[in-house]
């Protein structure tokens, strides 16, 4: 009854703060952050303190490496080799090394904890860059998407510090830096090599498996049994646990099951994600922060300002646009939750004592807060201190701030496969889901982009960015689904328009009421074609039967409807 008591506490101080931070629009990591600290051992009031908890809370790394490996797998990491992935990895490489010099010279650390420090101060937030950005309007933007994606991609370049920095606590006590360091990479490569090749083997079969049982519960459970052994793996060579979820991850973004996947392992990442920053607030002591304030600023400001003009000489290389480089540094100056992750690893490894951990915290802290004030003002900032050249300016008005557009196919049964024939014959970029891994096998045999999931799934919908959609047709042979669909997607994203596949008359008008900007009927639609092959065959000239067949189509088939009652 104690934990029971203690477990409510925490849910209603958390929904309490978290609910408040989203209403100001804050990053809920934040508030998370801010219960931990509330119910923390340094702090007034309640203290919860339940072992069980934290163990569970590791798992939230976990499943933060797993979804980052679905979306980084081994073609696309291939893929951006010569963009993102030389941009991502100087950056946190460059920025390692020069703030873990400064922390060293200036500091006086010994090398090892100097170089948790430039791991730390290297990474981003990609929460608050993303929620910034997206309320200001500048997602779509060339800076906006490119500190973006650098911002996840960090996440990426991060996972060696998973293996590095508990090795490293070890060797302080060893004194065998170089051959502990060699024998866990070893390690590491030995563990890509097995979860590689038995995943290959294994992972798409089993998924195909559990997903002809059409049930999401035994889809969700086998992907918590493959990333959970996965970890186990890692975990047992002496490697993190969340070394093992990461390469999970790789190897099923390489499959169909892929977007179903993340939507399905969300909330459990979300909430124990959120228990893993609580316990980091728990780490915070409030009261610690006077006789190290000094310390702190200057690790805030050596997050920023090293950021900031690293990645904007890497980027003006790249565009060519000063101002487009300067507020991707902007953007990327923030520091990042993934660096808090690393704070706690180092302090569990015992690579750093709990004065430089307070000292570590307490910097990205002030970080994210300065940080989340230069990305809302970076136009004015820039436009303040770099001007435009002629030339620039003619080279950034080539440049397009809009991504390409897709499709999405809700459904890829005999409509579905037509509509995808169709577009790809144009050109036209689309991607399709479908609950029946025999049409998705069909669909990627095709070389058409079919992926297993549910499309009245918001979490699927989330995950395929549907927002960002130039059109959605929903083909599925079912009037329920498709308003459910389209009942969400009025909601979520009313922007986003929707054709829908229906049977009869009377589903066409409720689909159109739920929102639907087309819903042909099957049924009447076919008579329509059979009848305009006739006048075809007549020689009734094609334009004369296209009018009167639209006429009908604007009448709401009337015409059709009274002569069929009529002749009954």
């Amino acid at each position: 009854m104690e934990h029971l008591a203690q477990i409510l506490l925490l849910l209603a101080v958390a929904i309490t703060i978290v609910v408040t931070f989203q209403r100001l629009h804050i990053p809920t990591s934040l508030g998370y952050l801010l219960v931990g600290v509330v119910l923390g051992p340094y702090t007034m009031g309640p203290v919860v303190s339940m072992p069980e908890l934290q163990t569970l809370a590791e798992f939230g790394v976990v499943f933060l490496l797993f979804t980052i490996g679905l979306n980084y797998s081994i073609p696309e990491l291939n893929a951006l080799r010569n963009q993102i992935l030389g941009l991502g990895t100087g950056q946190v490489a460059l920025t390692t090394l020069v703030a873990g010099t400064v922390v060293w010279w200036l500091a006086g650390l010994p090398v090892v904890a100097a170089f948790v420090f430039g791991a730390v101060f290297a990474q981003s937030s990609t929460t608050i860059i993303a929620s910034l950005l997206t309320e200001q309007g500048e997602e779509n933007s060339q800076h906006g998407r490119l500190g973006l994606a650098m911002s996840v991609f960090q996440d990426v370049t991060a996972v060696p510090f998973l293996v590095i920095i508990p090795v490293l606590g070890m060797s302080v006590a060893t004194d065998v830096l170089s051959i502990t360091l060699v024998w866990a990479l070893a390690k590491a490569v030995f563990a890509f090599v097995l979860i590689f090749f038995v995943g290959r083997w294994l992972l798409r079969p089993l998924f195909h498996l559990v997903s002809r049982r059409r049930s999401l519960e035994m889809f969700t459970l086998a992907i918590l049994l493959v990333a959970l052994f996965a970890a186990w793996t890692t975990h047992s060579l002496g490697l993190s646990l969340a070394f093992g979820g990461f390469l999970a991850g790789m190897m099923l973004g390489e499959t169909e099951f892929r977007h179903q996947v993340e939507s399905s392992v969300s909330p459990f990442r979300d909430v124990l994600l959120g228990l893993f920053f609580i316990g980091i607030g728990m780490r915070f002591d409030p009261a610690s922060i006077l006789p190290i304030w000094e310390w702190a600023v200057l690790g805030a400001l050596l997050i920023l300002v090293s950021k900031i003009f690293i990645v904007a000489l890497m980027v003006h290389r790249v565009t060519a646009d000063k101002q487009v480089a300067w507020r991707t540094g902007l953007m990327l100056s923030v520091g990042g939750e993934f660096g808090l992750a690393l704070i706690a690893i180092a302090l569990d490894s015992q690579v750093l004592d709990i004065p430089l951990g307070q000292v570590a915290i307490t910097s990205v802290l002030l970080s994210m807060v300065a940080g989340a004030v230069l990305i809302r003002f970076n136009g004015p900032i820039v436009k303040r201190l770099v001007k435009k050249s002629d030339a620039e300016a003619q080279s950034s008005d080539g440049l397009k701030d809009t991504p390409e557009q897709q499709v999405v196919i809700g459904g890829y049964g005999r409509v579905g496969h037509t509509i995808a024939v169709l577009l790809h014959s144009r050109g036209i970029p689309f991607v399709a889901v479908d609950n029946d891994p025999l049409r998705v096998a069909q669909g990627r045999a095709d070389g058409h982009q079919v992926f297993f999931g549910d499309i009245t799934d918001p979490g699927l919908l989330a995950v395929i960015h549907v927002e960002r959609a130039s059109l959605l047709v929903i083909a599925v042979d079912s009037a329920e689904t498709a308003l459910s669909t389209l009942s969400y997607l009025r909601r979520a994203c009313p922007q986003v328009p929707v054709i829908v596949r229906a049977r009869d008359l009377e589903s066409s008008t409720r689909l159109l009421n739920a929102g639907a900007v087309h819903a042909y009927p099957e049924t009447i639609e076919a008579s329509l074609r059979l009848g305009a092959s006739a006048l075809q065959m007549l020689n009734v000239p094609a334009d004369e039967i296209d009018q009167m067949f639209q006429g009908v189509r604007d009448w709401g088939y009337r015409p059709v409807l009274e002569k069929e009652s009529n002749e009954s």
